[in-house]
């Protein structure tokens, strides 16, 4: 096993995977931007080396920076979290080319998978379904243009280097592709410094649905069951939850087979996601594999009863999962509101700043995963997200209750968030119905707002 980790990541994750280590006898080390240099994670951990600047390509981004904090403090891996240099092949081939372990799966699959169009071939050559689409990278309007034609409208216009909801557009006819295919492109290039753009055919409402899995070195892999995704902004998630109150047995058996063929096939080591869409018919498409820990990982935690942070390292370490299918049982429901500092009734603009007060919900079955503290500032460099409430109930009943209970509890004075927004969500009829897909939010969005409105009118 590691004796030393460095963690290539801040917030929530870094402290998660701080604790993680503690429990497992592993020493820490955090790096951190000079706009964190109060921040949790660098003062839990063992060693805190200041890595660069703010702005994330000055530190987080810093590949060279990170790795030198790696060497100086004598580290065996480094755990990438997520975001920022998680899916970086380039940083896995420099980190093990320094003589550490990257705590994730080969740089290959990592390239592989990463890249959306070959990922698409690779789902094709295990048998996974597919969403219909090009026949590999589409270079221009014109292309794009014809490809839409075969396919038929509406399309979805997407980078083959995507992820986290960016460079993605819709076109529901011709007149509006070009408009998508130079918006999707432009945003490719802006947020991974690669343009190429392929498309897919458009499912009407569909779910989203993925599948958490893990994979040794020694070739077993297994899977600790779906999540539902589908409250989402923007292509962004909102709440996610397990497991999937759309899914039936046979779906249940269906994706989880398909996941662990497909990451068979491409040689997977470590933990992941494969994700697929889901129609109204529960047939389900592969989207793609995130290569790395997920943000809504509790979940898959507290209905399986299981810690894939220390998995994830475990597998890294050379470890054997110790773990069969039939290991694996779903126990009751588990909900993951994002806690963001943003301000809804500003179409959601993130408000970093001081917090000033701060107090987190607990009781059975209530999990808060989270860096902030009172009199904690966030920085504007970063990402909104503060806190991921998680609660876990006896069926799904039972969560949404204990979930608006908790999200009552939960107060953060001094900056904006989408607390009252959240608990809105979760005091609709069609949450608590579970008629809940993609598109739900951009239909009643607008609708939620209004109570909060006019709830702000009052305070004036």
């Amino acid at each position: 096993m590691f004796q030393r980790i460095l963690i290539a990541n801040r917030g929530e994750i870094a402290v998660r995977i701080i604790r993680a280590c503690y429990e497992m006898g592993i020493e820490t080390v955090a790096v951190y931007s000079t706009a964190d240099e109060k921040a949790l994670h660098a003062q839990m951990a063992d060693t805190a080396i200041c890595i660069g600047g703010g702005p994330p390509k000055e530190s987080y981004l810093n590949a060279q920076a990170i790795l030198t904090a790696a060497s100086i403090s004598q580290c065996d891996a480094v755990h990438p979290g997520f975001g920022f240099l998680a899916e970086s092949a380039e940083f896995a081939e420099m980190t093990n080319a320094c003589g550490f372990t990257f705590i994730g799966p080969s740089p290959d699959v990592i390239r592989l998978m990463g890249d959306k169009a070959a990922a698409r071939q690779q789902a094709k050559l295990a048998g996974v379904p597919v969403i219909p689409g090009s026949e590999g990278i589409v270079g221009s309007p014109g292309e794009a243009q014809q490809q839409a034609e075969r396919l038929g409208f509406p399309v979805m216009v997407k980078a083959a280097a995507g992820g986290g909801g960016r460079g993605m557009r819709a076109a529901a006819d011709k007149d509006s592709l070009t408009a998508a295919f130079q918006a999707a492109r432009a945003e490719a290039k802006a947020a991974f410094g690669d343009e190429r753009i392929y498309l897919e055919k458009l499912l009407l409402d569909p779910r989203h649905i993925e599948i958490q899995l893990a994979a040794d070195r020694h070739g077993k892999i297994v899977h600790f069951g779906e999540r539902d995704c589908s409250l989402q902004r923007r292509n962004q998630k909102l709440l996610e939850e397990a497991p999937s109150p759309f899914a039936d047995a046979a779906l249940r058996e269906r994706i989880g087979a398909d996941a662990v063929r497909l990451a068979n096939l491409v040689g997977y080591e470590g933990v992941g996601t494969v994700e697929f869409l889901v129609d109204r018919e529960r047939r389900h498409f592969f989207m793609e594999m995130n290569t790395r820990i997920q943000v809504e990982h509790p979940v898959s935690e507290e209905t399986t009863g299981t810690d894939l942070i220390r998995i994830q390292i475990a597998c890294a370490a050379n470890q054997p999962l110790g773990l069969t299918q039939n290991d694996i049982e779903i126990r009751g429901h588990a909900i993951e509101c994002r806690i963001n500092a943003e301000d809804p009734l500003k179409q959601f603009r993130p408000g970093p700043g001081l917090i000033s007060f701060v107090h987190f919900p607990g009781g059975p079955g209530v999990r808060v995963d989270s860096a902030i503290f009172s009199g904690y500032r966030i920085p504007s460099e970063y990402d909104s997200l503060i806190a991921k409430l998680i609660v876990h109930g006896k069926d799904r009943p039972d969560a949404i209750r204990k979930m608006r209970r908790a999200l009552m509890e939960c107060h953060v004075s001094g900056v904006k968030t989408n607390i009252d927004f959240m608990l809105a969500v979760l005091r609709e009829p069609d949450f608590a119905d579970g008629n809940i897909d993609i598109g739900w939010m951009a239909r009643n969005g607008e609708r939620l707002l209004l109570p909060l409105i006019e709830e702000e009118k009052a305070d004036v």
